[in-house]
């Protein structure tokens, strides 16, 4: 490694959210075979994350499938995070609301207890950070920013706004969309704009939620309604509102009594009237995808390397997924002796990410074209595939166990 008069590590990862935190509870958890000793990880992030407060909902959620739910309990806070909040849905409603087409989704038909949890992103964070505390080979260096890079053929070291060298063998690199890694180092991207903004929030109802997800499909963009339990009480649902982005600005700006009631009217009452609402909060929809997720000693996870429409809110199962694999990879290259900077060892994560990355992102894209087209045609096409398909519950239910990640 070079000699920079630093600090070394084996693995450095840059940002601690959701998929690094994990990402370095995983590693944490992994040894080198021959010296009998765990990995020594650097987890470096710019922003204190805002802690949990169990009195608000955090505006951002996410839908942890059983597979991400599985990886998160592998990390050792899952059971923290149902001790903080965690919001199982037991069904989910998908309506057209340009047809009559409709799909209903139960967990009774898969024989599961649920088909995932709605979880605030603050407390995934928050636990796996509480985690990370207790953990003597993970050290947390936060606030801190990178000022610069040096890349070799033995590690790669970062400089620190507060004048410290980090060297390790690799670099993760999971520091959300507008990735400082990648920019820095030039990764290609190819991405376009949905002409969407998704509109967050936490919006109180007149009518229980059901603990069902409930997703309708407007012609401007689709709208999801995300079941929270509040200690028992159901009538709190957290809100991913996706519209072309002229009406979303429109919608930002209405009061909260009439947005309330454009958001009844959009939602077609299925949970009653909207009684209160949270601060809303927006931002425009991009798909962004890395042509490579790896180079020499740097890997891409998360939203770093992928990005896609929250319309089924897979953005960070991906990203666990990433990391899972990532790992699993490493392991082997550490059994075997090799390099975990090597570019030969990161390529075998890449090609086992990427196809299932851009078959999410691809399937995304066309859901999102095919809801907003508007052609009578193509209504009553949609309006018959959904009916078929709500009928054949082999295959419905087939889908639902491939997208829990069963």
């Amino acid at each position: 490694m070079t000699d920079l008069g630093g600090e070394d590590y084996d693995v450095i990862i840059v940002g601690a959210g959701m998929v690094g935190a994990s990402a370095a509870c995983l590693l944490a958890q992994v040894k080198y075979a021959s010296q009998n000793r765990a990995l020594k990880i650097a987890l470096i992030e710019s922003t204190a994350g805002k802690p949990f407060d169990n009195k608000v909902f955090d505006p951002r959620v996410a839908a942890v499938t059983e597979r991400s739910r599985q990886i998160l309990e592998s990390c050792g806070v899952w059971h923290n995070i149902e001790q903080l909040r965690a919001s199982p849905y037991l069904a989910m409603q998908v309506w057209d609301a340009e047809s009559t087409g409709r799909i209903d989704f139960n967990c009774h038909a898969i024989h599961q207890p649920n088909l995932g949890h709605i979880v605030e992103n603050s407390v995934i964070v928050q636990t796996l950070l509480t985690q990370i505390e207790i953990l003597d080979n993970v050290d947390l260096i936060c606030p801190a920013t990178i000022c610069d890079y040096q890349n070799d053929d033995q590690s790669i070291s970062v400089h620190l706004d507060d004048g410290r060298w980090l060297t390790a063998a690799l670099l993760i690199a999971a520091d959300g969309a507008n990735s400082k890694v990648r920019q820095h180092f030039e990764v290609e991207t190819k991405e376009w704009s949905y002409h969407q903004e998704a509109i967050v929030t936490t919006i109180e109802t007149q009518n229980s939620n059901q603990q069902t997800a409930w997703q309708c499909f407007t012609q401007k963009g689709p709208l999801a309604l995300l079941p929270l339990n509040d200690n028992g009480d159901l009538h709190r649902s957290s809100i991913v509102w996706s519209q072309e982005s002229a009406t979303a600005k429109s919608l930002m700006a209405l009061s909260d009594e009439q947005f309330g009631a454009e958001l009844s009217k959009s939602s077609e009452y299925c949970l009653g009237n909207v009684v209160t609402i949270d601060k809303r909060f927006s931002f425009p929809l991009i798909q962004r995808h890395a042509i490579d997720y790896v180079m020499p000693r740097i890997a891409l996870v998360g939203d770093a390397s992928h990005s896609i429409h929250p319309l089924a809110g897979q953005g960070v199962n991906l990203g666990f997924s990433d990391v899972e694999v990532l790992v699993e990879e490493l392991v082997r290259a550490l059994r075997r002796g090799n390099d975990i900077g090597d570019k030969l060892i990161l390529a075998r994560y890449q090609r086992r990410r990427k196809p299932d990355n851009l078959a999410a992102m691809a399937l995304m894209e066309a859901l999102n074209k095919l809801f907003i087209a508007d052609p009578l045609p193509l209504r009553f096409l949609r309006s018959l595939g959904m009916s078929r398909l709500n009928k054949f519950n082999a295959v419905k239910n087939e889908l639902i166990k491939l997208a829990m990640g069963l």
